[in-house]
């Protein structure tokens, strides 16, 4: 059995886009090392990726914003196309690096489609909110509807992607909305309450792919025991009577109670709690073929570089124990580069992640998006979505 596959290289660092914007790198760099200095790399090797030719990002965006993205360095801020906003900047090497990040989670998709693993992991893809002919939230190329469109050609015509990102996964969603090959699923803080104010239960797939949107918007303060109870009440069922070949799942990590730019209430514990899920579907449902990418998440020392280790952890069999205290070197470099950062004293939050199967005659705040959701989709897959057994 091939061991999973690793992507990494510093050159993603290069997807900047600067000053206090709040998608720093740093939060990869910092995730590197402490994944590296707890032994959970140790042995692995990291494979370099190449960045996506022209060919391979026309999969799933338009040529003339292609050419625009190449251009915007050049031209300025009044580029069209989402680009020179706020929230998606223009910055030198714009178009070479978001390839980069592209290239990098079709590298794992290769692997995974030549056999070469059956796991696959690039902390710096999940860049889900790239439309067709436009930048979105942080995005200027979309890897995950790259790659999916690529291993649809490549051997595979049933895959699912389930997305943990705070936001609505909705570049991803708009890609494969009539494509019933690919199951899109994504739990988010309701969209009345966070861009990009898509995602709502009634989203299930455009005609001839009925049912293969799966949208769960959960109410602002959900914990870990809510996410996971929504998670538990309506995913397995879905990919039991899916049955991918393979699970593409994008992990970010703003879900968690203190990300600056949200408002759910995961913690560092629910984050290893769901890779851990995810990596049992995967086995159970996909044959074990698994790709992860990584996504958003802005709480860049606290949490970002421990719930994506837990990630490299998990899917490398090298599960990091909750308990596990912070190496003293990585948090003295930390220390040196931030002296006023609070940094936290272990892999945990200390936070429990026991929950209450829906269904137990309980009412929970979230069962109100849990009910939503399968009754729109449900039915559309042959499914009882009033019986907690489906």
């Amino acid at each position: 059995m091939h061991p999973p596959a690793v992507v990494w290289d510093s050159a993603l660092l290069g997807y900047d886009l600067g000053g206090d914007h709040p998608f720093n790198p740093v939060r990869l760099e910092l995730t590197i090392r402490l994944a590296t200095e707890l032994g959970v790399l140790d042995g692995v090797p990291l494979l370099v990726p190449k960045p996506a030719s022209d060919a391979e990002l026309l999969r799933v965006h338009a040529e003339e914003y292609l050419e625009a993205v190449k251009q915007a360095p050049l031209a300025g801020h009044d580029v069209g196309h989402g680009l020179g906003t706020p929230d998606n900047p223009v910055f030198s090497d714009m178009h070479d690096s978001a390839a980069l990040v592209v290239g990098s989670t079709l590298l794992g998709a290769r692997k995974l489609a030549d056999g070469e693993a059956t796991r696959a992991v690039n902390i710096a893809g999940g860049l889900h909110h790239a439309m067709r002919d436009h930048a979105a939230g942080f995005c200027v190329y979309n890897d995950c509807s790259a790659a999916i469109s690529w291993l649809l050609d490549h051997g595979f015509d049933r895959i699912a992607y389930v997305d943990t990102d705070v936001h609505h996964g909705d570049g991803v969603q708009t890609a494969f909305y009539g494509d019933p090959r690919v199951l899109t699923v994504s739990l988010h803080q309701h969209p009345f309450t966070l861009w990009p104010g898509t995602g709502y239960s009634a989203e299930t797939g455009a005609d001839g792919a009925e049912g293969t949107a799966v949208n769960i918007p959960l109410p602002p303060r959900t914990k870990d025991a809510g996410w996971l109870r929504a998670f538990h009440a309506i995913v397995p069922a879905l990919l039991a009577e899916f049955r991918p070949q393979l699970l593409v799942t994008q992990c970010g990590v703003d879900s968690h109670d203190e990300d600056p730019l949200a408002d759910l209430s995961l913690s560092v514990d629910g984050h290893r709690t769901i890779y851990r899920t995810l990596r049992e579907l995967a086995d159970r449902y996909a044959e074990g073929r698994w790709l992860a990418v990584g996504g958003g998440g802005y709480q860049l020392i606290r949490v970002v570089p421990r719930s994506w280790t837990h990630l490299l952890a998990t899917v490398l069999d090298r599960d990091v124990k909750p308990g596990t205290p912070l190496p003293p070197d990585w948090c003295d470099s930390v220390r040196r580069a931030a002296p006023r950062a609070e940094l936290p004293l272990g892999m945990s939050d200390g936070e429990p992640t026991e929950f209450r199967p829906w269904g137990d005659g309980e009412d929970d705040p979230v069962d109100i998006a849990i009910r939503d959701t399968r009754r729109a989709v449900f039915p559309l897959h042959g499914l009882d979505p009033d019986d907690p057994r489906d």
